[in-house]
């Protein structure tokens, strides 16, 4: 029952290892590999400095016979710009607001392609904004989001977060070896 997800070939082609990777059963509805009720997205970098992943939705995601739920593209969106900004920012962010353009329906079993970017630079006062879009097989642009992410410091986010020190620890660790590249 969840989303088929692909780690995608693009420019860069590299996959992304997201700083939550350290934690063995994290379990978020959108990148974890371990959720068997979620998205199981795959992100890689892109030449421009963003990331994209690929995905195919099937009837449990179906809003329309044969439409994909609205909110499944939307959440993606959210998914790809947050986690995009924890990758450049080297902080955990939490989504403000977003915006979500509906060009056309998402179709129960097409392949659809999510794009992210932003100008966030390290270090400057939030909120920060990234920008996504998904397109389909023929690369014609279905759905259009903007995101607004405020940055956390680490007391807040383990405030927010459910995590034990042991596990907040191990995400502090990984967001400094992001803020040192």
């Amino acid at each position: 029952m969840t989303a088929r997800t692909e780690a995608t070939s693009g420019p860069l082609g590299e996959p992304v290892e997201l700083p939550w990777r350290v934690l063995p059963d994290y379990q978020c509805f959108g990148c974890s590999p371990a959720n068997d009720k979620g998205l199981r997205l795959r992100f890689v970098h892109t030449a421009d400095g963003g990331i994209e992943c690929a995905f195919t939705f099937d009837r449990a995601f179906e809003s329309y016979p044969g439409v994909v739920h609205g909110g499944m593209s939307t959440t993606i969106c959210d998914e790809i710009m947050g986690n995009l900004l924890v990758l450049r920012l080297g902080v955990s962010v939490f989504t403000t607001s977003m915006r979500t353009r509906y060009v056309e329906p998402l179709a129960i079993g097409a392949s659809y392609r999510c794009t992210a970017s932003t100008e966030a630079v390290a270090g400057e006062a939030g909120p920060h904004h990234a920008r996504a879009e998904i397109t389909d097989a023929a690369g014609n642009a279905v759905v259009f989001a903007t995101g607004a992410y405020q940055p956390v410091t680490e007391e807040q986010a383990r405030k927010r977060m459910a995590m034990s020190e042991r596990e907040a620890r191990l995400v502090d660790e990984a967001l400094a070896e992001l803020r040192s590249h």
